[in-house]
């Protein structure tokens, strides 16, 4: 089965799977620009900036400017519940992406937090997951402890 990527390009949306971004006829000329064949037309783009880890990107397409930012499947599922990349809205919870066991708290009721802190460690298939803040934010309420097992969606901490 085939990754889906949702794309938004400024105010358009659309989808690819990772065969279809395979096979593209797209030509790398510098670090910087491509040549895309799209539908037998040409198109050259240039990227201004990148944040890859992000998935957000700046591109440049025949003089016209793109802020893109590419959602894999496991982003679309974090933006289901509430604290995705591509948010905009106010986050007041942060819930558990998965089953697991909360291994350590980071924080403190009150503490204020920058986009990129962590807040805890959740343990999950044999793997310690570090759930991490995706806005600036004040702890409100923390609603687990250490060593608690939680179920997905189950709210972790609350935020002002």
């Amino acid at each position: 089965m085939s990754n889906i990527f949702k794309v938004k390009a400024n105010e358009f949306e659309f989808s690819f799977t990772e065969e279809q971004a395979k096979e593209a006829d797209l030509i790398k000329r510098t670090a910087t620009e491509f040549n895309l064949l799209i539908e037998h037309r040409s198109v050259n783009a240039k990227i201004i900036s990148e944040d890859l880890a992000a998935g957000k990107l700046n591109i440049e397409v025949e003089g016209d400017s793109f802020e893109i930012i590419i959602i894999d499947e496991l982003n679309q599922e974090l933006e289901k519940m509430g604290f995705g990349v591509v948010s905009n809205k106010q986050i007041k919870e942060v819930k558990a992406p998965m089953p697991g066991l909360v291994l350590e708290i980071s924080v403190i009721e009150g503490q204020e937090l920058i986009e990129g802190d962590k807040i805890l460690i959740l343990s999950a298939m044999k793997m310690e997951n570090s759930i991490l803040i995706h806005t600036n934010a004040t702890i409100k309420r923390i609603a687990v402890t250490s060593g608690q097992a939680v179920e997905k969606g189950q709210v972790l901490v609350e935020l002002e």
